[in-house]
């Protein structure tokens, strides 16, 4: 499976950044491009009624994501991972598995400065409804601390 996957195309794109970077807005760009196939734990979460703070179910959506993904990789497909990936071992995880499977595998790091994140999550705030998980300050600035971003040695890993 891994030559079939090699053979067709197939590729993985990691979206990694923190809430209000432009994950979304660049992996449908992406997926518009590419025909690739987006997964984005929010829309599910939300779809089902899932609190979006509720790091256990995300990590249940998120694990039926890559279970997903890894088979259309495997059919030769591009998929879009929209996780926002803060760990370096997070990504170390996705792409070593991405290689297993012959497919390419790339890091799109959208690096916005707090400010601006703070203004459009301010925005977003503003036009969901508070059901959906309204981002605050202060969990912005917690999430920044635990954010671990590329250096240049990680990113030479990715296609």
């Amino acid at each position: 499976m891994t030559g079939a996957a090699s053979a067709s195309g197939a590729r993985i794109v990691l979206l990694c950044g923190l809430p209000g970077s432009g994950k979304t807005t660049t992996a449908r760009r992406i997926a518009g491009e590419t025909g690739g196939v987006r997964f984005c734990p929010d829309e599910w979460m939300t779809a089902l009624g899932i609190d979006l703070f509720d790091e256990a179910a995300r990590a249940k959506v998120e694990a039926l994501q890559w279970a997903l993904a890894q088979e259309l990789v495997a059919l030769g497909q591009t998929v879009i991972i929209e996780w926002g990936v803060w760990s370096r071992a997070e990504r170390d995880v996705v792409r070593k598995r991405a290689r297993e499977l012959g497919a390419r595998v790339e890091l799109v790091c959208l690096d916005v400065p707090i400010d601006e994140l703070v203004k459009r999550l301010d925005a977003r705030n503003t036009e969901r409804p508070a059901a959906t998980g309204v981002i605050s300050r202060e969990n912005l600035l917690d999430w920044v601390e635990r954010f671990e971003a590329p250096d240049a040695d990680e990113l030479s890993l990715f296609d």
